[in-house]
């Protein structure tokens, strides 16, 4: 009997520890899907001091067409004058937290004027976030930009 009280205690706080283990991800992930819609809120108001605090000093770019974009970089092609974003959305996001690294992919839908033509985008995103004392950074974004049908 006391066998079989010692090792349901275990399995009570296994079971306990387990999901605050997960609450714990869920809760980090709940963060980090924060941080990728501030992002858009930064991106529409061209906020680039905001996304300077999101992105980390290496972070890296890879564009719609290929190109690849270091951190000031793609601080510039925001604050560019003829770039004139009107509304960021993600849709069908999802985040997944593996310790003090993320992994978010989703579609980023980007409506706007660029050298004076409007544009609706489409795209498909993978954005890898890393936790540094506390607070999360993103430090790489890869963008494939999804066809009109």
């Amino acid at each position: 009997m006391k066998k079989l009280l010692v090792a349901v205690v275990a399995l009570l706080i296994f079971a306990s520890v387990s999901g605050f283990a997960q609450n714990s991800a869920s809760d980090e992930g709940g963060r980090v899907l924060g941080l990728e819609t501030a992002w858009n809120h930064a991106i529409e108001a061209k906020d680039t001091k905001a996304l300077d605090m999101l992105l980390a000093s290496t972070f890296i770019a890879v564009e719609i067409d290929g190109s690849v974009s270091s951190k000031s970089e793609f601080l510039a092609s925001i604050k560019a004058p003829e770039y004139q974003p009107s509304q960021a959305v993600n849709e069908q996001i999802n985040a997944q937290v593996y310790g003090n690294a993320a992994v978010v992919v989703g579609i980023f839908r980007i409506k706007g004027t660029e050298k004076g033509k409007p544009y609706v985008h489409r795209e498909r995103f993978t954005d890898t976030w890393i936790k540094y004392d506390q607070s999360w950074k993103c430090v790489a974004s890869q963008s494939t930009l999804i066809a009109a049908k």
